[in-house]
Formats: C-alpha cells, structure tokens, sequence
C-alpha cells in the first residue's frame, strides 16, 4: 500500500474533514450550536424590551428567515431570528469570523468524541465571550446527541479492521478572550485494509507534550481501538 503524506496543517485538517464522511454531521452540529447562539441573543433582546418604560418600544418575536452562511466546511443554511419591529440585530456572524479556527476544531472534536455539557460550555463560551447559563447548555446538548450519535460519535473502534494508524500534531493560531494563541491539534488518521481512511481521533490541547500523547492514545485505547493489522 502507498504510504500517505501525513504532514498537518490547518488547511490540510480542512480537506481530510471535509473528504471524510465527517464533514455532513459536524456541519449540521454547527447549524444547531449557531442557531442557539441567534435564539440566545434574541430572547435577551426580549428581556431587554419588555422593561422599556415606552409601550411603542415593546417588541415582539416574530419567527425566522433563513440565510446561507459560509463556513470553513461548507455553506449551511441558518435560521435567523427576527423581530416585528425589525431592530433586532444577531452578532453573531461577526463573532464567527473571530472564532472560525478554534471553533470548529472544537466542533470536531466533539462529534469525534462525543458530546458533553463540558464542551458545548467550552463552544459557546467561544462564540459568545462568557460563560452560558447551565439551562442553555443542556438544551444545545439534547438537541446535538441525536445529531451526533446518529453519525457515531465516540463510536467504538474494535468493529473495523486498520492497516495503519497515522499520527500528528500540529499548532494553530486561535482567538481565545480576545487574544490570539497557540493551540497543539493531535489528530489520529487510521487507514482501511481497502485504502480508505476514517479521522478516528482528534483533540486540541495548550501544548504538544508526553502527556498529551498519551492521554491521546489512550482515548482511542478506550474506545476499543487495537494495534493495526499488518
């Protein structure tokens, strides 16, 4: 079998998510996190509004519209809140563009993973700049475990035959609290007996270490992987 060229970089780690069957269902794990970050943004809005002392300033929901949105992975069709007064305006998609890197490595990481309050906490908290409420999360969690686990999130390892597993690291550059830092990106590239590849484990961490390896073979130790038949 030709051995394949695993040397990382971000636009690399694109092409191998966006190649592999990955790509539809972290896509629509973006769509449900981006819409509960529009539907957060508007139900403060309505807190806001119903304390104006003027009645003419009171608004009202007024459903959705849809707008396409390009992401690093595709484009997605987002559902975007409105008001009947119409003043109501999302931030959302200039927070994105400050946060497109660092979270969609997030996104990725989950659905390989699995889903977690720990994690959507972490994605939301990158898009928004704070910390959520507790009730938030656990509705974006509910709403993203049938998503991912339809796909197979944090599947088990032990059901697939692998020729070789390919390692790496890589560093990246990613806006965190409004500052621009490094994070090291393991990711684990496992090859089928039939030359197909599947992304089997990816994590983000401060730094490429001996700690950080280890604990990355051993989340794919954990979910049953074994040493590749030769």
């Amino acid at each position: 079998m030709t051995n394949l060229n695993f040397t990382l970089d971000f636009e690399k780690l694109k092409e191998e998510l966006i190649s592999s069957n990955l790509n539809d269902v972290i896509k629509s794990t973006m769509i449900v996190v981006l819409n509960a970050y529009m539907e957060r943004e508007r139900d403060q809005y309505m807190k806001k509004s119903a304390y104006e002392r003027d009645e003419n300033r009171h608004d009202y929901r007024n459903g959705y519209y849809e707008r396409k949105f390009t992401l690093n992975v595709g484009k997605v069709a987002l559902q975007v809140p409105r008001t009947r007064t119409g003043n109501f305006k999302t931030e959302l998609f200039e927070q994105y563009s400050r946060s497109d890197q660092a979270f969609i490595l997030s996104m990725a990481e989950m659905v390989i993973n699995g889903v977690s309050t720990r994690k959507v906490s972490k994605v939301m908290e990158q898009l928004c700049g704070e910390k959520v409420s507790k009730s938030t999360v656990s509705t974006i969690t509910q709403k993203l475990d049938p998503v991912i686990n339809e796909w197979g999130g944090n599947r088990p390892l032990n059901t697939m035959i692998y020729r070789y597993l390919y390692v790496d690291a890589m560093y990246i550059k990613v806006r965190e609290n409004d500052k621009v830092v490094s994070k090291a990106v393991y990711i684990g590239l496992a090859v089928r007996e039939d030359g197909t590849h599947d992304v089997i484990g990816l994590q983000v961490a401060q730094a490429e270490s001996k700690t950080n390896w280890s604990r990355f073979f051993e989340s794919l130790k954990s979910r049953g992987f074994q040493s590749p038949s030769w």
